[in-house]
């Protein structure tokens, strides 16, 4: 038989879902008291067989299990917790240190052994110990994955009054717990201010974990973000946290949120509603303390209006707005962006150059940018790759840049470089439309996995598309 108590949280204390299992019932009872002061969340099993049964129902953040127990001895309720989450804190608590209980421990990698009679306030630093341990290797691992985004206003590069407004709107919003939508286009730096959005909130010590809901399929999408429990579907051989539990106390930032299924869109309404939810095949609540932040290159109220988003989770998420101009409507930061690229890539490069020409300013003012300030990072780092001289030439950029295309409006022409030329003159038989501007989406699709060097989520943004239609275009004009 096991039973099941929770205790409320205490904010100075780093939580966690133990289970104690002890066939001495005073044990049992003791240790439970004592970890819920802690602020724990506490399950206990009088048996091997009910902790076994405890630990296929629900995931464990910690299993403290006695080593001798009639039905099924300790070692084994601890092999079985790691068989099905191969991170869990499992502690083993003994009267009987036999030389084959210890080559059994060492052998299952067990984080911590202690013998009876012990010391609760041992037993209780050793818990906070190897917690504290976890969270830092948690941590550790979404720095690492962090390392190549800036965070800073530092470096978000900007002294145009759009993006002074932008700054300032950040400073005041980010102490607040308050769920943002961040629009604009694709390459603006959505991310860049979402971080710079966390660092800046109280949640700034805790993850902040970027996900990018375009680029994967609703059944993966479900899982990366919910986690699942062992035996959900084919291939789920262990229970797995989703993003929103590593996220715990910090921030999610759901980007190109328009991309979700209704199925997910419904899921992700429950969480900012009743900040609740459930891995896929688990019937256990699971608390979601997290700030979501999210963010859209399209209209989403256009998309509401078309029965594409659902209407309440666009009011949920859209308690504050935050609108990123395109490049296009801040040409005055352009010298300044591009100076810090050639800094930038020239130093990664170690090469010897320290700004541009004239003639080369020049071409990047008068570019269209539609892929803004990562298409200008993009033409930047092939241009430091590519020149020979300390100071970067017209010529190491790349052909759309430098305004190579033809001054008399063809087919071929892109619609920005249209706008203000003389009208088109169009063949006296007419032509086929529709297989032109096939032939012309073709072209453009290529061109983007080209410049992107077939890295299609990039590809798909400097078109401005969603991961999910580029594919469908990809495979529309067999590209590969």
């Amino acid at each position: 038989m096991a039973t099941s108590a929770a205790t409320e949280r205490p904010s100075a204390v780093e939580s966690a879902r133990i289970l104690v299992v002890d066939d001495e019932r005073s044990m049992r009872e003791m240790l439970a008291i004592l970890l819920k002061r802690e602020g724990h969340e506490v399950s206990v099993a009088e048996n091997g067989r009910g902790a076994i049964e405890l630990l296929n129902q629900r995931p464990f953040d910690l299993v403290v299990s006695d080593a001798r127990m009639p039905d099924v001895d300790g070692l084994e309720v601890l092999r079985h917790a790691r068989s099905i989450n191969p991170s869990v804190i499992a502690i083993m608590v003994t009267a009987y240190g036999s030389p084959d209980l210890l080559r059994g421990v060492a052998q299952l990698g067990v984080n911590d052994y202690v013998e009876k009679p012990f010391n609760t306030e041992v037993l209780r630093f050793r818990i906070r110990k190897e917690l504290d341990r976890r969270r830092l290797q948690q941590e550790n691992v979404l720095l690492k994955r962090a390392m190549h985004s800036a965070n800073r206003f530092e470096n978000i590069i900007g002294n145009s009054s759009a993006m002074l407004e932008v700054f300032e709107l950040v400073e005041t919003i980010a102490p607040t717990g308050s769920t943002i939508l961040i629009s604009g286009e694709s390459g603006t730096g959505k991310e860049l201010i979402a971080r710079a959005i966390h660092v800046r909130s109280p949640r700034c010590d805790r993850p902040f974990v970027a996900v990018n809901c375009g680029a994967l399929t609703e059944t993966l999408l479900d899982s990366e973000l919910f986690g699942h429990m062992r035996g959900a579907f084919t291939g789920a051989d262990g229970n797995r946290k989703g993003l929103i539990e590593v996220a715990d106390k910090g921030t999610i930032f759901l980007d190109e949120i328009g991309e979700m299924s209704p199925m997910l869109q419904v899921k992700v309404l429950r969480v900012l509603q009743e900040r609740k939810f459930r891995r896929v095949g688990g019937t256990e609540e699971v608390e979601a303390d997290i700030r979501i932040i999210a963010a859209m290159n399209r209209d989403l109220g256009k998309m509401v209006g078309e029965g594409q988003f659902r209407e309440d989770l666009y009011y949920r998420i859209n308690v504050i707005p935050v609108r990123l101009p395109s490049l296009r409507e801040r040409t005055e930061d352009i010298p300044l962006l591009a100076s810090h690229f050639v800094e930038k890539f020239a130093e990664q490069m170690k090469k010897p150059i320290v700004g541009l020409s004239g003639t080369a300013l020049e071409s990047l003012k008068r570019h269209s940018w539609p892929g803004n300030v990562r298409e200008l990072e993009n033409a930047i780092e092939r241009a430091v790759a590519l020149e020979r001289t300390p100071s970067i030439l017209p010529e190491s950029l790349p052909e759309a840049v430098r305004g190579m295309e033809r001054s008399v409006v063809s087919p071929s022409t892109p619609p920005e470089a249209a706008v203000g030329a003389a009208p088109r003159v169009l063949p006296e038989k007419g032509f086929d439309l529709e297989k032109h501007v096939q032939h012309l989406e073709r072209e453009y699709i290529a061109d983007a996995l080209r410049q992107s060097g077939g890295v299609k989520v990039k590809a798909a943004e400097l078109l401005g598309m969603s991961f999910r239609s580029f594919r469908y275009y990809m495979k529309k004009y067999n590209l590969k």
